[in-house]
């Protein structure tokens, strides 16, 4: 089966390989670590060339050198030589080679700088026809300087004025400025240099901007991936051709935003924002503020103006409010039904460098991010004083909430503490002497965690021991934190195949990537993964042991320019059992081909051996894999196989000359393939096999079964091979989707939790840490309540979405019971506007619903577009970020004075 991107291996001469694997080419294992070591610890610098390897070829670089940190005699592994660079993995389209979307730096690549990848390459050299993937460091920000590896270029579609169909598609670094474009068109359309000429982007189908400035980055000048831009030339007369072309469109220019002709006039707020390249999530969030009513008014108002704090060091000069207020006049104006919020993205991109590119980026980290810009460019406290906290020692919870939210105005005074902030409490209690402290803490969103799925749906692929039984795909339901064990248990209830004798692997570009020990987590496995579960045999009824090796099809290729052979992987792997004083040539020639004998057609005057293993009954232990594999490492059983598996005779390239092919074991039968010992991915050989004894191979020892061109196409049956058959589980309908209230999110919010032991906090009564106890509460509830439905889940090995759907009310969400200030009037909010999020975690599509504050109607925005919505559409597992106004909210927008015979809650 092939899986994924299939890339022809570089074929080197015998006499190239053999100095690749002499000392002088290649040094031992320890100077590799001291050389590299330093060099990947190396810090960013702009300018700087670095250079990205698939992290697969890279992990097994490490452990083959004794890399990592666990490796504690540095000793590596010389049975898992690494072979080629092959970067195939990054590939989106092997023929192209453009890189896959949505890659994460140490998941799916590791960054080297120039000098440690010359020196990877003269080690161990490159699959052939792979052209390295080089980027350049880039500077990000404007006060904090931000380095970061630019891994995806900007496209551009260049085109002359004159001649906007023939289009010639470039890329350029962030990093680039507008001249750098402009020398690049002019040398493209040979544009001679005394010309005069000018450039303008296109980011509508009717609508074009000059780009004035040649010294602007391509960042700054807001140009995102896929724009269109055009280069005029000036006439013979003096003349621009501009509106020749500009005619052809709308024929009106704006410098800011994308201004639709005037004449159009829409319902105020009812208008789109368009895409800048990714920018949806960006849409998203600044829809839902502009319809929050109150801020909306203020800086229609332009009561922002006396408000201004340029002086402010934790502020943006003011830029930021001045941004948002030209931004929400326009959306507001009644003229546009769209306008382009370029302007603003860049001041967004200049504050905060994690926003100035044009990856998919989160709504709701926008969102926070842009509610504390805005406080602190419009905080009215020129100069904050220094506050002591006190603790509360007992004292009543109203005299120290009150307390706490004076201190906190005394510091922090502005339109969005008066609007959006509300103050939680929070009670920790130490499980040793039983000390409470208690805090109050202003926030200005409420992130809820949503009740987590206790199970997941996984989809493997089961190969039989049959070989005239096709594999078969199940989808099982396995515990969302169990083992390998749990998957084999669950697919042995469906398929009958006894979860004692499975092998769980994942395979990738037809090799085993990794082979699982039964109790490894499954949280390794993303799902992205091939998971195949072989069925394999340990043990028979007479006792005789089994041994599981790996096999994986070779075909044998030919170099015409040196007339040297070579090898390049294909199909899908194999899992042979085979009792261990049965290790010979001959016997695992006769397993090997019983195995593929459902896709491999002997011709019918031949005949093969029927010998076959002995099948006997599997009642094997749950031991299937030994040690630690890691990887597809080998396991060395013994002292003579430590020696055997030293002897590394590892290739320069995916594949070797065959030393055995020369003669004929068998000359009165035909050998359709030969075996070679080969490293656990396949990539180099490690030791010739040897004829008439019993192999010396341990559990997972990798062979290989190389095949000559002719012989695979006249033999082998490609079509059967890749055949499969899917269970009915795979066709059941999934199981309807757990319904969540919102209450039950904010119950679990504030449930009573114990703090891991990683987290513990400080008693100042013990004078140590401790895992005490933790409590949140609610103490007061703001005008604008932002509830934040945390759908997002990470962990090193796992990246995940819920997508639960939680009800919420439209209208009359009741806050009141959530609140623990005794003397707190009533809290009831109703909805108007919804952040959402479709798609997984990393990708997908930001839209947005609001409700407009002019007509009482809700609306559904999408980018550019704005259409009717109903509320019955609101409520989906889209739901992202939801924002609520309280009714009367000009009451209660500060806590309770304290009341001499309350003493409140101290201690819940």
């Amino acid at each position: 089966m092939r899986t994924r991107a299939d890339i022809r291996p570089r074929r080197g001469s015998r006499s190239d390989m053999a100095a690749a694997e002499g000392g002088g080419a290649r040094p031992d294992a320890t100077v590799q670590r001291a050389e590299l070591g330093p060099l990947l610890a190396t810090a960013l610098r702009p300018g700087e060339s670095w250079y990205l390897v698939d992290s697969r070829w890279f992990k097994q670089w490490k452990k083959y050198v004794g890399f990592d940190s666990w490796d504690m005699f540095g000793a590596g592994d010389p049975g898992l030589f690494p072979g080629p660079i092959d970067n195939s993995g990054l590939f989106g389209d092997p023929e192209t080679q453009s890189l896959k979307e949505h890659l994460i730096d140490e998941l799916d690549y590791v960054l080297v700088p120039t000098e440690a990848w010359n020196k990877l390459v003269r080690w161990y050299g490159c699959i052939d026809g792979q052209q390295p993937i080089v980027r350049k460091v880039v500077e990000y920000g404007l006060f904090v300087k931000h380095y970061k590896v630019e891994v995806y270029l900007l496209e551009l579609k260049l085109c002359e004025s004159s001649d906007p169909d023939n289009v010639i598609s470039c890329h350029f670094s962030k990093a680039d400025t507008v001249a750098t474009i402009e020398k690049k068109m002019r040398k493209l359309f040979n544009i001679p240099a005394e010309k005069e000429t000018r450039l303008w982007n296109r980011y509508m189908s009717n609508t074009y901007e000059q780009l004035s400035k040649l010294d602007s980055t391509v960042q700054d000048a807001g140009l995102y991936d896929g724009q269109v831009v055009l280069i005029e030339v000036k006439n013979e007369d003096g003349t621009w051709p501009g509106q020749h072309f500009l005619a052809k469109g709308s024929g009106f220019v704006c410098n800011s935003y994308n201004c639709r002709d005037s004449a159009s006039l829409s319902q105020p707020g009812l208008c789109g924002l368009s895409n800048l390249g990714n920018t949806c999530f960006m849409n998203s969030a600044l829809q839902c503020l502009s319809n929050t009513p109150p801020l909306t008014d203020y800086f229609l108002e332009d009561k922002y103006e006396a408000e201004i704090n340029q002086n402010n060091p934790l502020g943006m000069r003011g830029e930021i409010a001045e941004a948002y207020a030209e931004l929400i006049k326009q959306i507001w104006s009644g003229r546009q039904s769209h306008v382009a919020p370029r302007m603003f993205k860049t001041q967004v991109g200049r504050f905060a460098p994690q926003f100035s590119g044009y990856q998919q980026q989160d709504s709701q980290e926008l969102l926070a991010f842009l509610l504390d810009g805005l406080h602190e460019d419009l905080n009215r406290v020129k100069k904050k004083p220094y506050l002591e906290l006190k603790d509360a020692n007992g004292r009543p919870d109203s005299e120290v909430a009150k307390e706490a939210w004076e201190n906190h105005r005394l510091r922090n005074d502005s339109i969005i503490v008066d609007i959006f902030h509300g103050l939680f409490k929070s009670t920790l209690v130490c499980p040793k002497c039983s000390k409470v402290s208690v805090t109050f803490d202003p926030f200005c969103y409420l992130t809820l965690p949503l009740p987590l799925r206790r199970d997941r749906l996984m989809e493997v692929t089961l190969v039989y021991a049959d070989p005239q039984h096709r594999p078969v795909q199940y989808r099982v339901v396995v515990p969302m934190m169990g083992a390998i064990s749990d998957l084999c248990e669950s697919l042995s209830k469906l398929s009958g195949v006894p979860a004692e004798n499975m092998v769980v692997t994942d395979v990738y570009n037809h090799r085993f990537h990794k082979i699982f020990q039964m109790d490894e987590g499954l949280n390794h496995i993303m799902p992205k993964d091939d998971i195949f579960v072989y069925e394999v045999c340990k043990s028979s009824e007479d006792g005789s042991d089994y041994v599981a090796l790996s096999v994986y099809f070779r075909e044998k290729t030919m170099r015409q320019s040196s007339n040297t052979s070579g090898t390049v992987l294909f199909g899908q792997p194999l899992l042979i059992s085979v009792p261990k004083h049965k290790l010979t040539v001959d016997h695992l020639y006769s397993v090997v081909l019983e195995q593929i004998s459902r896709y491999v057609k002997l011709p019918l005057a031949e005949e093969y051996p029927t010998t076959c293993p002995d099948k006997g009954t599997c009642n094997g232990s749950n031991g299937v894999v030994e040690g630690d594999i890691e990887e597809m490492e080998h396991q060395d059983g013994g002292q003579e196989g430590k020696e055997k598996l030293a002897e590394v005779d590892p290739c320069h390239s995916e594949g070797c000359m065959q030393i055995e092919s020369a003669r004929d074991p068998q000359p009165c039968k035909k050998q359709h393939f030969t075996f070679s010992l080969v490293n656990s991915s396949g990539t180099s050989e490690i030791n010739s096999i040897v004829e008439g004894k019993i192999l010396k191979l341990n559990a997972f020892s990798a062979l290989a079964i190389d095949w000559d061109s002719d012989t695979r196409r006249l033999l082998f049956d490609e079509q059967e091979a890749q055949a499969f058959e899917k269970h009915g589980s795979m066709l059941q309908p999934q199981k309807k989707k757990a319904v969540v209230a919102l209450r039950d999110c904010i119950e679990l919010f504030t449930t009573m939790e114990t703090l891991g032991e990683h987290d513990p906090w400080y008693c100042p009564n013990c004078k140590k840490h401790q895992q005490a106890t933790k409590k949140f509460d609610l103490w007061s509830l703001p005008r604008i309540l932002v509830v934040h439905l945390k759908r997002f889940s990470y962990s090193r090995y796992w990246r995940d979405k819920l997508d639960t759907v939680v009800e919420f009310p439209i209208r009359g969400l009741n806050m009141s019971e959530f609140v623990c200030d005794p003397r707190a009037g009533s809290y009831v909010y109703d909805l108007i506007a919804v952040s959402n999020h479709y798609g997984a975690m990393g990708v997908g599509h930001y839209t947005a619903y609001a409700k407009n504050k002019v007509n009482d109607k809700w609306y559904y925005f999408d980018d550019s577009s704005v259409s009717a919505a109903s509320e019955d559409q609101i409520v989906t597992k889209a739901a992202y970020v939801l924002f609520y106004q309280r009714r009367n909210s000009e009451e209660h927008t500060a806590p309770s004075p304290p009341q001499e015979e309350c003493d409140g809650m101290d201690t819940n």
